[in-house]
């Protein structure tokens, strides 16, 4: 099975079967997927919240326009960005990098100022950053997801600051970004044999 055959299988499911769930083999292997991710300079500037209590995806319907896939689906994954990147973020990065690589600390000061220019940039210009390093988790995430032959939804139709209070991403430094729930189609959702719209290569592909 290709990868073309995969990304023509996937669909934005709409609704989801809440009797059928993922292994946890399965779970894991998303969650690795949103793990190896690249980011800009490799800095990771995300947490991945995985909401598991029921009780809180029931409060989250209300949040995301009565939209039913975020309690439907066998998981439901919130993509955050951190409130602050600052020097404490970038010292466990390459504390983590020269731990990995087997190299000194000392040894990547260099690096260390180039990313310190990000720490300088305004909360506004950092939390840009982090949104466009969290799309490319959020393609990646939905890629995996296709190749499983498990059902994704992407949504931004949610209101942000109700989930941070609801799920308590404020303590956590976190704000949230998008919402994913994963899981599998219900058999009577009205999109499952919709054709895909997409415009041809030829209208989308410059070649210079």
């Amino acid at each position: 099975m290709s990868v073309i055959e995969s990304l023509n299988w996937r669909y934005a499911c709409k609704k989801f079967d809440p009797d059928k769930k993922l292994s946890d083999d399965q779970l894991n292997i998303l969650l690795e997927s949103l793990r190896l991710t690249p980011s800009s300079y490799g800095m990771q500037p995300w947490k991945f919240v995985l909401v598991e209590n029921p009780e809180l995806r029931e409060k989250l319907v209300a949040a995301s326009w009565k939209q039913a896939q975020v309690k439907d689906a066998s998981h439901l994954l919130v993509l955050c960005a951190p409130k602050i990147v600052d020097e404490a973020w970038v010292d466990r990065y390459l504390a983590d990098m020269a731990k990995t690589r087997g190299q000194e600390v000392s040894e990547l000061s260099g690096f260390k100022n180039m990313l310190m220019s990000i720490t300088k940039k305004t909360p506004e210009a950092q939390y840009t950053w982090a949104k466009n390093q969290i799309y490319i988790a959020l393609g990646n995430l939905l890629t995996v997801c296709a190749e499983l032959r498990i059902d994704s939804c992407p949504m931004e139709g949610f209101k942000s600051k109700e989930y941070n209070e609801i799920l308590g991403l404020e303590k956590l430094g976190l704000t949230s970004v998008v919402v994913c729930p994963v899981g599998f189609r219900h058999s009577d959702d009205k999109y499952i044999d919709l054709k895909k719209v997409r415009f041809p290569l030829s209208e989308l592909v410059v070649r210079i």
